[in-house]
């Protein structure tokens, strides 16, 4: 009986300083500014995938020149993906479709790009496509910036 009670106690414990480390993760990455919820779906193929799948939640941070993309389910500190500024191209945007509804955050747009020759697509709010697509247009003088 003090077994188990002492197994179930450890579990918990466990499990509370696993989500405590999942916030002060989170905290960590949102310190310097500069962040919105992004979902990223990496090497999609060129026709329009509606199925829902292959989408990662995250967490995307400007850091001068470029987007670091975090997932939200990892305990690491570096992020998953950097995209450069003078390397993303716009491709199109579009509203979540089929089963994409229920994979992506409701109000989300989808933003299709290009980056360094692979196609991704980046779901976010409008209020973030907005801030992005500033950002995106507000390269220095003499970097070439693709818009669509």
């Amino acid at each position: 009986m003090v077994l188990a009670l002492t197994v179930c106690g450890i579990v918990v414990a466990l499990v509370v300083v696993g989500l405590f480390l999942f916030g002060l993760r989170r905290r960590l990455i949102q310190r310097s500014g500069g962040t919105f919820d992004c979902s990223l779906r990496w090497d999609v193929v060129e026709q329009s995938d509606v199925n829902g799948k292959g989408w990662s939640y995250g967490v995307a941070r400007y850091n001068g020149d470029r987007i670091e993309w975090f997932r939200v389910f990892s305990y690491a500190l570096r992020p998953r993906r950097v995209l450069e500024r003078s390397r993303i191209e716009v491709a199109g945007r579009r509203l979540p479709e089929g089963e994409e509804e229920l994979a992506l955050l409701s109000d989300a747009v989808i933003l299709a790009c290009v980056h360094e020759g692979t196609h991704l697509e980046l779901a976010m709010s409008e209020d973030a496509l907005t801030g992005f697509l500033a950002w995106l247009e507000a390269a220095p003088p003499g970097q070439r910036v693709n818009v669509a």
